[in-house]
C-alpha cells in the first residue's frame, strides 16, 4: 500500500505488502522486501536494500552519501537484512570505495537517533541503543549490545555477545562474550547472563571465563596469554573465537 502523498521512484523495486507511509521519499536503485513498514517521513535513498519484514520509524534517513572526505561518487550500497527495526531519526551511511557497502544483519534493533556511518558492518540480533554514534568501517559481531550514548571509533571491532555500558567511549577493540564499561572502557566480566539465555552450556561459559582469567588476570601480555591458552585449553569454538580475535586486532583490545 503506497499512499498518494509519498515519492517512489518508478525504478525501485518494492515487494509484496510493503507499506509506505505519507510523504516518504524512495529514490532510484532501492529494494524493499516483502512485509515491510516504512514510517512517515523516511527517506530511502539509492542504493539502499531493505529485506523483509523490516520496520522503518518515521524521520529514518537510509543509505545517504557519506560523510567522508574521501567519497569521490563511487557506486555503494546500504544492505539490510530481514526484520530489523530501525527507529526514529536513524541515519545509516552507505559504503565507499573501502568495502562498497554498509551491512546492518537480521532482526537487529537500531533505536532512536543511532547513526551508523559508512562501510560498517553489523551482525545479526544485535541491539544498539539510542544515541550511538558508530564511524566508519566499525564491524560489531552477533547479539552484540552497545548502551545508549555511546560513541565508537573509527575501524574498531566489538565481538559477538559483548555488551557495552551506556555513555562509553569505545576506542579499543572489545573481544567476544565479555561485558564492558567504566572511563576509560575496561573489561568487566564474561557476559554470562547473555549466554545463558543464548543457550550456551555451563561448560562453556566456565571455559570463557577460565579464557579471559589468563588474559585479563594473572599479568601477562597478550602474547603470554594466548600461548597459555592454546597450551592449556582444550579447543573449542569459542576459544579459537577469542584467540583469532585478539590475534587479529589492529587497534589492541580494551584493558582490564
Amino acid at each position: 500500500m503506497n499512499h498518494s502523498l509519498s515519492y517512489i521512484h518508478p525504478d525501485a523495486k518494492i515487494g509484496k505488502d510493503v507499506i509506505i507511509s505519507p510523504f516518504v521519499t524512495i529514490e532510484k536503485d532501492v529494494i524493499i522486501g516483502n512485509g515491510t513498514w516504512i514510517g512517515s517521513s523516511a527517506t530511502i535513498m539509492a542504493g539502499a536494500r531493505i529485506g523483509k519484514n523490516c520496520k522503518i520509524f518515521p524521520g529514518a534517513v537510509i543509505s545517504a552519501v557519506p560523510q567522508d572526505l574521501k567519497f569521490a561518487g563511487e557506486y555503494s550500497t546500504v544492505e539490510i537484512g530481514n526484520n530489523t527495526t530501525i527507529r526514529e531519526f536513524v541515519t545509516i551511511n552507505r559504503g565507499t570505495v573501502s568495502k562498497d557497502k554498509t551491512v546492518i544483519g537480521d532482526n537487529c534493533l537500531l533505536m532512536a537517533y543511532v547513526h551508523i556511518a559508512h562501510d560498517c558492518i553489523i551482525g545479526n540480533h544485535c541491539i544498539i541503543v539510542n544515541s550511538v554514534n558508530v564511524a566508519g568501517e566499525v564491524e560489531i559481531g552477533d547479539w552484540a549490545i552497545v548502551g545508549g550514548s555511546s560513541a565508537i571509533h573509527q575501524f574498531v571491532k566489538i565481538g559477538a555477545h559483548t555488551m557495552i555500558s551506556g555513555g562509553s567511549l569505545v576506542r579499543k577493540d572489545v573481544p567476544p562474550y565479555i561485558t564492558a564499561g567504566k572511563t576509560p572502557l575496561i573489561f568487566a566480566g564474561i557476559n554470562s547472563v547473555g549466554l545463558r539465555r543464548r543457550k550456551f552450556a555451563n561448560d562453556t561459559i566456565y571455559q570463557i571465563q577460565d579464557i579471559y582469567r589468563e588474559i585479563y588476570q594473572k599479568n601477562q601480555n597478550n602474547t603470554q596469554a594466548i600461548e597459555n591458552i592454546e597450551n592449556n585449553i582444550p579447543q573449542s569454538t569459542e576459544r579459537d573465537e577469542i584467540i583469532n580475535f585478539i590475534k587479529n586486532s589492529e587497534r589492541g583490545i580494551i584493558k582490564g
